[in-house]
């Protein structure tokens, strides 16, 4: 399951550097599949859309911090915990009950992230 940024982020930002996806992105910012990632050409989301990596994507939010699903992997292969989620401080990184996964699939994930 990804996780996600609750409206009561306070933008302290203590998350964003954590990320070993560089999936969180503060509120009203673009992003883009091949920002942290080793990706080239095109991708399909989990929703099924084909982006090219490099097209910058409207944001999930205009006034917090977000996390995209799609980049997510709940630092699986990389740290025991998610690390947004322990750096926290008003404990606002939960799981997204919208995007369950498994291990397998966050893996998955991360390599095709991280060729």
């Amino acid at each position: 399951m990804a996780i996600y940024i609750t409206d009561e982020c306070i933008n302290c930002g203590a998350c964003e550097p954590e990320c070993p996806n560089n999936a969180i992105y503060e509120g009203g910012v673009n992003w883009k599949m091949t920002d942290g990632t080793q990706l080239s050409g095109s991708y399909t989301l989990d929703n099924g859309n084909v982006i090219n990596v490099s097209s910058p994507q409207p944001p999930v939010s205009e006034e917090f911090y977000f996390i995209v699903a799609d980049k997510c992997t709940e630092c699986k292969g990389f740290h025991e915990e998610p690390q947004c989620a322990a750096v926290c401080p008003v404990d606002c990184c939960l799981p997204d009950p919208n995007h369950v996964e498994t291990e397998e699939q966050l893996l998955n994930r991360k390599e095709k992230l991280h060729l």
